[in-house]
């Protein structure tokens, strides 16, 4: 039988791959709605991690975040976007960026359902000291990996989706601003990892997902 740490490590990392995966091809379905077939030349329309997985932001970095019992996200190779087969680039660019973090709440939500259903049928299968708690544990992790990757995608900083959504929305000098910003926003996302703001995030998530599951 799995030691219940080595149990929780694989089935973080095992929904990590999966939210980052489903992310990923949505990033690549909407390029290919707005008449980007790139990513789908690239075989990146696909929930299949294995298109999707970067050594060290797939399966390291996640790793070291849950030995250390910090929130555990990643990312995955970026889908390439090529904008001279876009139409309306700048409406384009909001969707494409939108896509990801809202695929990620689509599943959220669906967890949420899955959950609060197999608990109105059988609460000890969610649970229960047996197998079947694995369920559970599996759902809130689910629940719970997504809307963190979701609201952290969110953030306005390039080259999180949150910096391509405001990057479709801002116009003359305050675009071109962004644009002398943007070649820092790997320092800025470095330093907000660092100074510890992903608990502040993950926090409230925390607790408005237990209020809501009621576990």
């Amino acid at each position: 039988m799995l030691n219940v740490k080595v149990l929780d490590i694989i089935i973080q990392l095992a929904v990590v791959l999966f939210a980052i995966s489903i992310h990923e091809a949505s990033h690549g379905w909407m390029a290919e709605k707005f008449g980007d077939p790139t990513a789908r030349m690239q075989g990146r329309v696909t929930l299949n991690p294995i298109a999707h997985i970067d050594p060290i932001g797939t399966i390291i970095f996640p790793l070291v975040l849950t030995i250390i019992g910090a929130p555990v996200f990643g990312w995955a190779k970026p889908v390439l976007v090529n904008p001279h087969f876009l139409r309306n680039r700048r409406r384009a660019g909001i969707f494409i960026s939108a896509a990801g973090p809202l695929s990620n709440i689509i599943v959220a939500s669906i967890g949420i359902m899955l959950f609060l259903i197999i608990k109105l049928i059988d609460i000890r299968i969610l649970l229960s000291i047996s197998g079947p708690k694995v369920v559970g544990i599996i759902l809130i992790y689910l629940i719970f990996i997504n809307i963190f990757l979701a609201i952290f995608n969110l953030i306005p900083v390039p080259p999180l989706d949150g910096g391509g959504i405001l990057e479709g929305f801002l116009k003359g000098e305050a675009y071109y601003a962004y644009q002398r910003v943007k070649p820092f926003g790997i320092i800025l996302l470095f330093i907000i990892i660092y100074t510890g703001a992903l608990n502040v995030i993950a926090r409230p998530i925390q607790i408005f997902i237990f209020r809501i599951l009621g576990a």
